[in-house]
Order: structure tokens, then sequence, then C-alpha cells
């Protein structure tokens, strides 16, 4: 059986973005590998200043895009390692630059442009944020994980604040952020039929 949940977040600006970032940050107790996906200035870097504040990564330290550096490293609770595939074009490309190397139990990698390495070549169990720019301005950041380890940090994500049900899903105020959340929702494995 495979653990698989959703979480749907509406960030109303950059501020609120940090936030979810800090909110993911402290939520985080051992490794992960954080894929984010979405636009040029959709909210991944200010979502990383956030996270990397969530890790205790000391204020001395400027969390900016690493766009021409590709891996950036940053102390704190757990190491973290900010990676900006923009310019990788192949599995080879990111194997040069030791992108694989940084993978270990002990590290959060966080990841932008992760959908410049196809879904295959990850680890199964990853965190995946996807950021969409509406038409408010505001940004749709919907978070999806495999697993029980990613499972079990949407739900910490999803359950900090006040509850209010919904039809279809669970609707939270979090931290001033709007969230719906789904899942986690287990589902068979090929070889479980």
């Amino acid at each position: 059986m495979i653990n698989r949940s959703t979480l749907r977040i509406i960030a109303h600006d950059a501020e609120h973005m940090r936030r979810l970032g800090q909110q993911t940050g402290q939520s985080i107790h051992s490794g992960i590998i954080i894929k984010l996906i979405g636009d040029l200035g959709a909210g991944k870097t200010c979502f990383v200043q956030g996270l990397a504040k969530g890790l205790d990564v000391p204020e001395q330290y400027a969390v900016t895009s690493p766009t021409y550096t590709l891996i950036n490293e940053f102390p704190g609770r757990l190491p973290l390692f900010h990676v900006d595939l923009y310019r990788i074009h192949s599995i080879e490309d990111a194997e040069a630059i030791g992108f694989w190397d940084i993978m270990t139990p002990n590290h959060v990698v966080v990841v932008e442009w992760a959908d410049r390495i196809t879904d295959t070549e990850w680890p199964p169990e990853t965190l995946t944020l996807h950021f969409l720019t509406r038409d408010d301005g505001s940004r749709q950041i919907e978070l999806f994980g495999s697993g029980l380890q990613t499972a079990n940090l949407i739900k910490k994500i999803g359950s900090v604040g006040s509850e209010q049900n919904s039809a279809s899903a669970t609707t939270r105020k979090a931290g001033g952020l709007d969230c719906w959340v789904k899942g986690p929702k287990k589902q068979k494995n090929a070889s479980d039929l």
C-alpha cells in the first residue's frame, strides 16, 4: 500500500509564501527531498527562504536562488541544500554537478525546477509542490506526497490552525494561509492486487 496525501494552499503574498515555507521547515525532523515546480516568479525561492527559517538556518545566510551556482548549502537543524535545475538539460548534467551525492537521509534537499528530471529518476518518497499564479496575483500551491513520511508532513502542515469543514475536503486557516486538505489515501500497488 502507498500512502498518498494532498494539500492545496492559497498564499496571498510573498510573506504568506515564506510562512508556508517556515511551517514546513518547522515540521521537518529528518532528511527529505522537496521538489518545487512552477513558472518564474511563482514563489519558489520565497518558499525556500521560509523553509530555511523553519530549519533554523542562521539569519546571516542570504537565501537566494542558486540559478548560477546550481547548489547552495546552509547549516541548520538539518543541513539544507537548495538546488536550481533551471540550467540542467539532462540527467547526466545533474550527475555532473554531484546532485545525487547530496541526497542522504540527514539532508533536506529542496529542488527548484525539479521537473527538469523525469519522475522515474526521483526516489519514491518525495514531497512535491506545484506553484500556480492565480488571476488575482495570489499563488496556489499544491503539495503532493507519496509515502508515510511525506503524508505525515502534509498532515502536520495542514493541521496548523483552526478547522472548518466543507463538502469535499477540509478547509483550514494555517498561519493566514487558506488550506484544503485531501488524504491521506491508501492506494494499492500493482503487487497488492
